[in-house]
């Protein structure tokens, strides 16, 4: 027996027309748009460029813990205030940090500038700013923390930790995708 002869699936996929193949296709370009279309949607409703984003590290332990899900909003008008929890980028760091904001500096001329520190760290962040940035401003700002589900985005780590891993799952989603008939 030959190796593509022990997967029963490529027997369904051999017995679709093309008219049926063509309809498969179809409907997972559909899914990817729709998912597409949601979270574009997400990101107008939130006015955040994120709205869903993953805790990676145990810096704001005890307030969430590696692998919750945090959902945030980013109202631009609403000031920023001692205590809240925002997540924010760095220049030149591709990966969002969630932490609290510890103090909030305001300049007679409007400005607004604030620093951040993770509960569970010692020091403040302005070791993880950009070199010669002692501030944070609301340009910095991803989103605000409004809601929470534990551990739900473990599976985001695990497939960013195992790209295996991750590619197995999507393998086996277009598989089932292709294949399911109704």
């Amino acid at each position: 027996m030959g190796l593509l002869e022990d997967f029963d699936f490529l027997d369904d996929v051999r017995r679709m027309n093309k008219r049926q193949l063509y309809y498969q296709f179809l409907n997972f370009g559909m899914i990817v748009s729709s998912a597409l279309m949601i979270w574009k949607g997400l990101m107008v409703l939130t006015g955040s460029e994120s709205p869903i984003v993953v805790v990676l590290s145990g810096s704001m332990e005890p307030a969430f813990y590696r692998g919750d899900l945090l959902f945030l909003t980013n109202n631009r008008e609403e000031p920023v205030r001692v205590g809240e929890i925002v997540v924010f980028k760095i220049e030149g760091r591709e990966i969002p940090i969630v932490h609290r904001v510890l103090k909030v500096h305001e300049r007679e001329e409007g400005m607004v500038k604030f620093l951040t520190k993770g509960d569970n760290n010692s020091v403040d962040d302005r070791g993880l700013y950009a070199p010669g940035q002692l501030w944070l401003e609301k340009k910095d700002i991803v989103g605000r923390a409004k809601g929470f589900l534990p551990y739900v985005g473990y599976a985001t780590i695990l497939m960013n930790d195992h790209p295996q891993f991750k590619y197995a799952i999507l393998a086996c989603l277009g598989i089932f995708v292709l294949i399911h008939r109704e």
